[in-house]
C-alpha cells in the first residue's frame, strides 16, 4: 500500500507545484585552457596557508597580552 501511495504522490507533486524555473550551474568539466605551473602552485597554496595559520600564530604570539587583565 505504501508503494502505491509513493507512486501516486511522485506523480502528482510535480504537476501541483506549478513550472519550474531551471537553474543551470556554470560547472565545466573540462581541464583548464592553460594549466597551473609549479610557481603559480606554490604561490596559491602559500596564501591558504598564511590565511589559516596567520591568525592563530599572532594570537599564540600575543598570548600574553591577552592574559594580562587591567
Amino acid at each position: 500500500m505504501s508503494g502505491l501511495i509513493r507512486t501516486i504522490s511522485t506523480r502528482t507533486a510535480p504537476a501541483l507545484r506549478g513550472p519550474m524555473i531551471t537553474q543551470r550551474a556554470s560547472v565545466f568539466t573540462r581541464p583548464a585552457k592553460d594549466p597551473l605551473g609549479p610557481a603559480e602552485t606554490v604561490f596559491g597554496l602559500g596564501m591558504f596557508a598564511v590565511a589559516i595559520l596567520g591568525p592563530s600564530g599572532w594570537v599564540l604570539a600575543n598570548i600574553e597580552n591577552y592574559k594580562k587583565k587591567e
